[in-house]
């Protein structure tokens, strides 16, 4: 039989701790897929705020839609503090 090296993961689960690689693995993916959310939300406030300009009328809509995609960045910050979080508990339950 093979030997599976659970061990530490499993007495971290019974102790009800936390899997922190499990963690900081899980946020860093989640911060990859925020970063290209923001990025996409940027391109499409950068397209609002073109539109506001191009399209007097209909400004405020605009500007509304260009404030909203850009706040989309604040998950890419919260997911890399996540990350950062889950990195130092990694690093330091390990050393």
């Amino acid at each position: 039989m093979g030997h599976h090296h659970h061990h530490d993961k499993d007495k971290a689960a019974a102790a009800g701790g936390v899997d922190w690689r499990k963690e900081e693995k899980h946020h860093k993916h989640m911060e990859q897929l925020a970063k290209l959310g923001a990025a996409a939300a940027g391109a499409y406030a950068m397209h609002e705020k073109h539109q506001s300009k191009k399209d007097p009328d209909h400004a405020r809509s605009h500007r509304v839609k260009e404030e909203i995609a850009a706040g989309s960045a604040g998950f890419a910050i919260h997911e890399h503090h996540k990350k950062k979080e889950a990195k130092k508990h990694s690093h330091h339950h390990h050393h």
